[in-house]
């Protein structure tokens, strides 16, 4: 990567250059997803499968709710939430919360 000397660039000038970085990365990011929609869109004629099949692979089915909030879930895998956190503290086992 090449080293560009900033010293010399105004307070103006480096905020240019901020917004014309994030302007490119939003654009690069744009492109690698419509690259990565059309791939996927091949590989789903490809198989004959629909695409929301091919992105179902990695979901997960909840396995626990939070008894004080009926929108909180979570599948037990990753990173416990804090209301699950909360309630192991407070006494409540894991099986209590499995609906």
């Amino acid at each position: 990567m090449a080293n560009i000397d900033l010293a010399d660039y105004n307070l103006s000038e480096l905020k240019g250059l901020l917004f014309d970085i994030d302007k490119e990365i939003k654009a690069r990011q744009g492109r690698a997803l419509s690259e990565a929609r059309e791939r996927i869109r091949a590989i789903a004629e490809k198989t004959g499968l629909p695409t929301e099949e091919l992105l179902a692979g990695g979901a997960t089915t909840p396995r626990y709710r939070n008894p004080l909030n009926a929108s909180q879930t979570w599948s037990g895998r990753g990173r416990q939430p804090k209301w699950v956190s909360e309630a192991l503290a407070q006494g409540t086992t894991l099986e209590e919360l499995r609906f």
